[in-house]
């Protein structure tokens, strides 16, 4: 429970020079790839190409090669992505619905769908061309959180949890899958937890953002959260197609509403909500995905800190924002290709809490690829970014 002590202000120690280097390469990246973005990008891999301004010390080709002996040692590294989507086709009622509503050109909506609903030729075919050894797979956004009947959540939980199971026993060395759950029901959520992790092997949950406007810090979700740490099985906190309310901000601009920023401020803000709550210190040992570079927290952890001090004290969680974010979440790279943002999150939460995500089939597998390959890293901690962390927190 928080107590009454004071926060102190610490000086921090003065850096170190490698670490004062590092720093300064990290806003050097930054700023060079704001300057390729103003200039414009290459077509075929524009997050690479922003990466790739002149004098970049991380500047690499989009392929991500660099000399015959890297390329053939790359081509071992085995890769796991962990945030990537398929469908049921009629599974939810109110997809298509949803799906037509998406402000997307068409073209792009429809290759979309086709590969959604692949689960093998397409899909194994680029991860074969991309050197992509497992795909996490999860079922795709608006998901089970915009049924509003809680039976209706149940069955079609039920029913996606066994399609995916068995989609991952016909290729057990390809595919590994995060659940759904009928949050609708938070006691039926967790039997169908139980079920999905014990008896159908699934590695955990993606969820996406709200079910009608509630989130995870609420009370009627404790039991889930401490089912979850029984199991040892994270919860991937995933954007809503659909948000729970409209921001009058994003009125006149709907580049703002979707993955461009609002997906990641209402994420970002559900996931400080579950920190914020003390869910972490009631079950220490749950945790916590968010991709797309940890919907940003990490950028954001010295102004968590600095502001907590002013926080009532009975508000007050048993440690700083930091903590949690270092100890209880894991972040993906998923759709956010910048070695500038990589080397950040990296560096604010540690690089065994970093996984590799392509997002697929909304991003490109060969510019992810290409992006984790060419990363400044040496090999053991580009292996663990690559696949060791996720073979560790999913037990793959």
């Amino acid at each position: 429970m928080p107590d009454d002590r004071p926060f102190q202000a610490v000086t921090p120690p003065a850096q170190p020079a490698a670490e004062a280097t590092r720093r300064r390469f990290i806003a050097a990246s930054a700023a060079a790839a704001g300057a390729a973005l103003a200039g414009g990008l290459v077509a075929k891999s524009p997050a690479l190409a922003a990466e790739a301004a002149p004098g970049n010390p991380v500047s690499t080709t989009a392929s991500g090669s660099k000399d015959h002996r890297s390329i053939k040692k790359e081509k071992k590294m085995r890769i796991v992505a962990v945030e990537e989507a398929f469908s049921i086709p009629g599974a939810i009622r109110q997809e298509a619905a949803i799906r037509q509503r998406m402000d997307v050109p068409e073209a792009i909506k429809q290759e979309w769908f086709r590969r959604l609903d692949d689960l093998t030729d397409l899909r194994l075919a680029d991860m074969d061309a991309n050197g992509v050894d497992v795909q996490v797979l999860s079922y795709s956004t608006p998901g089970l959180e915009v049924i509003e009947d809680p039976a209706e959540a149940v069955a079609v939980a039920r029913r996606v949890n066994d399609y995916l199971a068995k989609a991952v026993a016909g290729h057990p060395k390809r595919f590994a899958g995060f659940a759904v759950l009928p949050l609708q029901d938070p006691r039926a959520a967790v039997v169908e937890l139980r079920r999905a992790v014990e008896e159908l092997g699934l590695k955990g949950v993606l969820y996406n953002d709200h079910v009608r406007g509630h989130y995870l810090d609420e009370p009627q979700f404790r039991p889930v959260w401490a089912e979850l740490e029984r199991l040892g099985v994270t919860l991937y906190l995933h954007p809503a197609v659909i948000p729970a309310d409209n921001w009058h901000v994003f009125d006149g601009y709907s580049v703002l509403v979707g993955p461009t920023w609002g997906w990641t401020a209402t994420t970002g803000a559900h996931a400080l909500r579950v920190i914020y709550s003390g869910v972490f210190d009631e079950f220490p040992g749950a945790s916590l995905t968010l991709g797309h570079m940890g919907e940003l927290l990490p950028f954001q952890m010295a102004r968590l800190d600095s502001r907590y001090p002013q926080v009532p004290v009975a508000q007050r969680v048993q440690h700083l924002p930091s903590y949690y974010l270092r100890n209880n979440v894991y972040v993906t790279t998923s759709g956010v290709m910048s070695h500038a943002a990589l080397l950040g999150a990296v560096h604010a939460v540690g690089v065994d809490r970093v996984l590799f995500s392509i997002d697929y089939p909304f991003e490109s597998s060969a510019e992810a690829v290409g992006f984790l390959r060419s990363a400044p890293y040496a090999p053991a901690d580009l292996a663990r970014i690559a696949h060791g962390n996720a073979d560790r927190l999913l037990g793959l």
